[in-house]
């Protein structure tokens, strides 16, 4: 392998961690830049979907065993008095799906992922500043004095990509959703949620997430300017959320303990309008490098997993003396087989951020009744695109 193609990964989120396992096992010699020190330790919960456990398993990661198998009984949408306006059962969508979403947290999973591996792919500390020679032969030059040579570079590099930036310096940027999030995880054993729900009040939500590990995810919105923050962000939620329905008060008084770094604090942002193109030479982005997603459907890095099956699938193998020259082709069919499904879903969970953010009371309470109206077969039915959507091209 060592004499076979080598293909850069740039920056090791969820996206980038997929892309270099399965490169990995399509025999590339990988390797795995990220600029953090070290592997995190803190964050969020990531929701794996149907689509994003089929696209693991295409590539031969079981995350259920990575991550744990436990799933929530229900899930769905309330009130903040509590009233469900939208509930169905896990077993429902293991039997319309085949196979249940699962929910996870993102430090454990990503060192699950790091873990499979091999010894010396990531290298922690490197900050890829450029790369030279895109079209023919990429050279990637980092921050540290170093250089590195490869047949491909996948940019993971996230939601404010550099490379980006670089290669499409006409793209517009960053779209601000009006939605600024808070997110942490929490231990509360003597808590038991056996519901995933989201609360929609106006302008403000709130979502509880039981995790594989028996923690709980714990995220909310509000509609406020731009780059606005608490001083304290535990006050902050207790403040807004505080009076809320059970088991919400309770939640947020475990959250109090917690040091204020816990909560992790920032604007949403998508991408202001798709990319011409999913790649660049034999530059190829994928995840939120590629097209940035509100977290409104729980679909960024589902998408990102996606992106990361689809590319080593229609990439020729590592080791075939003869798959350089394909190079070109494979990237430019992986735009073909990603860019619209990736951009419909974008706008989808921007429209979907709209509703549930909807501030004025009318509007709410039109939005409460029509959610209550719709028959649970039918809100299933809009899942369908999302959670069966995903395909490796032929």
């Amino acid at each position: 392998m060592q004499h076979g193609m080598r293909a850069v990964v740039v920056g090791a989120g969820i996206g980038g961690l997929t892309a270099a396992l399965a490169l990995h096992r399509h025999h590339w010699h990988v390797t795995l830049c990220e600029r953090a020190p070290e592997a995190p330790t803190t964050g969020a919960g990531i929701g794996l979907a149907p689509n994003a456990l089929r696209a693991l398993a295409a590539i031969g990661t079981d995350a259920a065993r990575a991550a744990g198998t436990a799933v929530p009984a229900a899930m769905g949408v309330r009130r903040p008095d509590g009233r469900w306006l939208l509930r169905t059962t896990t077993a429902e969508l293991a039997s319309r799906y085949g196979i249940p979403p699962i929910a996870v947290a993102r430090p454990a999973f990503t060192a699950a992922l790091a873990a499979e591996l091999p010894p010396g792919t990531l290298r922690f500390g490197t900050t890829v500043t450029t790369v030279d020679n895109a079209a023919t032969g990429p050279t990637l030059h980092t921050a540290e004095g170093g250089t590195l040579s490869a047949d491909l570079v996948v940019a993971a590099d996230g939601i404010n990509s550099p490379l980006r930036r670089a290669f499409f310096p006409s793209h517009p940027g960053l779209h601000y959703t009006g939605e600024t999030a808070w997110r942490t995880l929490l231990d509360a054993p003597d808590l038991p949620v056996s519901a995933m729900s989201e609360t929609w009040g106006r302008g403000e939500r709130f979502g509880i997430t039981p995790l594989s590990d028996g923690r709980l995810y714990l995220y909310a919105t509000a509609v406020l300017p731009a780059g606005t923050r608490a001083p304290d962000p535990r006050a902050e939620l207790a403040h807004r959320f505080g009076a809320w329905h059970d088991p919400i008060p309770a939640l947020l008084d475990r959250v109090s303990r917690l040091a204020p770094t816990a909560v992790l604090q920032n604007g949403l942002h998508d991408l202001a309008a798709p990319l011409p193109a999913l790649h660049h030479g034999r530059i190829a982005w994928l995840g939120d490098a590629a097209h940035a997603m509100a977290p409104n459907l729980g679909q960024g890095g589902c998408q990102a997993i996606e992106d990361a099956a689809v590319l080593a699938h229609l990439l020729p193998p590592g080791d075939d003396p003869a798959g350089r020259d394909r190079i070109p082709a494979a990237l430019a069919a992986y735009t073909a087989a990603r860019r619209a499904r990736t951009h419909a879903i974008r706008l989808r969970a921007r429209r979907a951020g709209r509703l549930g953010a909807l501030r004025n009371p009318l509007a709410a309470a039109a939005r409460n009744t029509a959610v209550r109206a719709t028959p649970t077969p039918l809100a299933l039915r809009a899942l369908d695109s999302l959670f069966n959507g995903f395909r490796l091209p032929d």
